[in-house]
């Protein structure tokens, strides 16, 4: 046998063995048989270098990635799903569904769904080349992801090259990353004897490792993931007609997809399939919180469509959230970017939902009044969707006899400036902008993964800089030194009580550093984000930086002009003005640009309006259009030249009513502004086709 038979016969034989271990569960040999099968190839490779691939499995394990992550855009959106949280809501969908597809409501005829456990993991985009695996991504925020490609290779779970040869062309392919349960106490177990912060539960261990730099560590955390997608046309053998047929076919691919997926027709065999796995889901080695409901057939599918957030052909059904009841020992109060001062409450530890819970949310003072909870109460604690712990309420026949009334704060717990709030809030505030805790949560956020992705600077070294008066704003986090940083030290309590004291080190320093470095060239829309501006979330800021083009344009821009960009309202448009019309944020901008923080999108990079029949036009969508989702309609207006915007002004050209239209349609008759319903903009966009 030629190195090359030898080496292509270890290839398949070693694949065949990962995927009996990592995704079947079954394996066939031991692991010093399959690490003497690897040492083999890895030899043979050696040896032959011309004869290495990209997918061989020796190429799993890569070196550091340079500098983060890229940002990639997504072939077509990444939607989320909306929430049945009840059996009656779930009645509700398939009344709609029913709807939707022309199907008597109170009919025999039932839909026919399939049912999968709902994996609680981190959301990834797989695109794959003839076959060939070329670039895994994130979510994101559903538009854009982070090119994670190298650590992806490392995943077992996940083939390298799938299994068909017909397959041509570009394509991608979507499902879960998750820890599974054994690994995550594998990990923690491992991170309490070197004196680690613990990971709180195996979703938020995923998704660190997911993004963790060094591909090598990724390989192994024993990550795994199951697969429910295929979004792109290849050519080869994928004539597809239902959701069932599409996960076979994932699995015949060689890809691993949820064992349990059962096809139920109509709404009480999934109910069944619901109240089943309620009670069993403990016993399963990965974290699931409900169940994924979707319309079998692919044609219903296209005929259902979507909104701009959720597909209506689909539904995750959650399950009720376990609850515990516990000591709650204290109320206290945290000073949020904005100065918003938040009750939280201070609870003997209780294991909850697969982690141990010290602190929960009490929202506002005034839900703590209406639920009259006390320091000293047993209290009931449960996770809201299993991720968020928050008190239900008091246990009152084992409340104190000493117990009083919560009474919130006057003044800022760091600060001591005198709190105060507005008549139509329920948030109290704290209005010193030198407030050290609203520095430290802005800093938190500015440099936070969705915003300046500065890798490192978490929470614990923002607290150490703010507390030691090294930084007094963002733009300082500009002007830090390697040496700085490596000389700070922190303190963690280890399980058994013990203090150990660490020193952050020059290596540690040096990366952060490096963060800060690259976090100078990042797109715009992320330092508008990461400003802080008040109702500015990730996709508003990707809309006014791609509008104005610059930070002078932004700041420089009435309330009425933003208000021109697409999704931009009157609301968020008033924010940032006043935002831009306080002195001290403009002297921030003007520090952060002396530190060299890109404020433009470069020319090459603006979204160019292509010239068309409606050039000049502008429009506005409102209520729900039943041929076309909101971005369907507005993507077939901008492709004619057009441009959509938020809010109905005199410039308006028209309002394009769908069903249930509510206040923008009353004020294009007030201002006298056209309205199209359905059919008469169906028409217009047909017409200059």
């Amino acid at each position: 046998m030629t190195p090359a038979e030898r080496i292509n016969e270890l290839r398949l034989l070693i694949r065949h063995h990962e995927e009996r271990y990592y995704v079947l569960n079954d394996p066939q040999i031991a692991d010093v048989e399959f690490d003497a099968l690897m040492k083999e190839l890895e030899r043979l490779e050696s040896e032959n270098p011309d004869l290495v691939t990209g997918d061989s499995p020796t190429r799993r394990v890569g070196g550091r990635v340079a500098a983060g992550f890229a940002t990639v855009e997504h072939v077509e959106p990444m939607l989320s799903l909306d929430n049945a949280y009840s059996e009656d809501e779930l009645r509700a969908f398939d009344d709609r569904v029913r709807r939707g597809l022309g199907i008597d409501v109170g009919g025999a005829e039932a839909v026919t769904y399939v049912a999968e456990l709902k994996i609680d993991g981190v959301s990834v985009a797989l695109t794959y080349e003839d076959g060939l695996l070329v670039r895994g991504a994130t979510r994101g925020d559903g538009t854009r992801g982070e090119d994670v490609t190298p650590n992806i290779r490392t995943i077992r779970a996940i083939p390298l090259r799938l299994r068909d040869a017909t397959l041509r062309g570009r394509f991608e392919i979507r499902g879960e990353i998750f820890l599974p349960r054994k690994a995550f106490e594998r990990i923690n177990t491992e991170r309490e004897a070197a004196g680690d912060m613990l990971f709180a539960n195996p979703r938020n261990a995923a998704a660190g490792t997911l993004r963790n730099l060094e591909p090598a560590l990724v390989a192994t955390r024993g990550l795994s993931a199951f697969f429910y997608q295929f979004v792109s046309a290849a050519t080869g053998s994928t004539s597809l007609d239902t959701h069932f047929d599409t996960l076979e076919f994932l699995r015949r691919l060689g890809l691993p997809v949820e064992p349990h997926r059962t096809l139920c027709a109509g709404v009480d065999e999934l109910l069944a399939f619901c109240r089943d796995w309620e009670e069993r889901r403990r016993s399963l080695d990965f974290d699931t919180d409900g169940v994924v409901i979707k319309v079998d057939q692919l044609a219903d599918r296209r005929l259902l469509g979507a909104t701009s957030k959720f597909p209506r052909w689909a539904i995750a059904f959650k399950f009720p959230a376990e609850q515990k009841t516990t000591l709650l020992k204290r109320i206290a109060v945290n000073v949020g970017r904005t100065g918003a001062v938040t009750p939280f409450a201070v609870l003997d530890p209780v294991f909850l939902s697969g982690s141990t819970v010290s602190m929960a949310t009490l929202h506002n003072a005034d839900d703590i009044g209406r639920k009259d909870i006390r320091e000293g109460d047993w209290v009931l604690v449960e996770k809201a969707g299993d991720v968020i712990p928050r008190v239900i309420g008091p246990v009152l026949g084992r409340r104190p006899p000493d117990a009083q009334p919560w009474k919130m704060p006057t003044v800022c717990p760091r600060c001591g400036a005198t709190l105060h709030r507005a008549e139509e809030e329920a948030v109290w505030r704290c209005e010193n902008t030198s407030c050290p805790a609203k520095l430290q949560r802005g800093l938190e956020h500015f440099a936070s993964r969705s915003a300046m992705n500065i890798e490192g600077l978490g929470e614990s070294l923002i607290a150490q800089l703010v507390g030691g008066g090294l930084v007094s704003d963002y733009a300082d986090v500009y002007a830090l030194k390697a040496e700085t940083l490596a000389s700070l030290t922190s303190t963690s309590v280890r399980a058994d009580g013990k203090t150990i004291e660490r020193r952050f080190g020059e290596k540690n320093a040096a990366k952060v550093i490096a963060q800060v470095e690259r976090s100078r060239t990042n797109e715009l829309w992320r330092l508008i984000y990461g400003l802080g501006i008040r109702h500015v979330g990730e996709r508003a800021a990707q809309v006014l930086a791609d509008a104005c083009g610059s930070i002078d344009a932004l700041s420089a821009a009435s309330a009425e002009q933003l208000q021109e960009a697409r999704e931009i309202g009157p609301v968020l448009a008033g924010s940032v003005r006043r935002w831009f019309d306080e002195p001290r944020n403009r002297e921030l901008v003007e520090r952060l640009r002396a530190a060299g923080v890109r404020m433009d999108v470069p020319p090459e990079a603006r979204a160019r309006q292509p010239e068309g029949p409606l050039t000049g036009k502008t429009y506005v969508l409102t209520g729900t259009l039943q041929a076309l989702t909101r971005d369907q309609a507005t993507a077939a207006i901008e492709r004619l030249g057009g441009k959509v915007t938020g809010s109905v002004s005199k410039k308006t050209t028209a309002v394009i009513m769908g069903a249930d239209a509510g206040s923008k349609a009353e004020k294009a008759q007030e201002l006298g502004v056209a309205t199209l319903d359905e059919a008469a903009f169906l028409a217009l966009i047909n017409s200059r086709q």
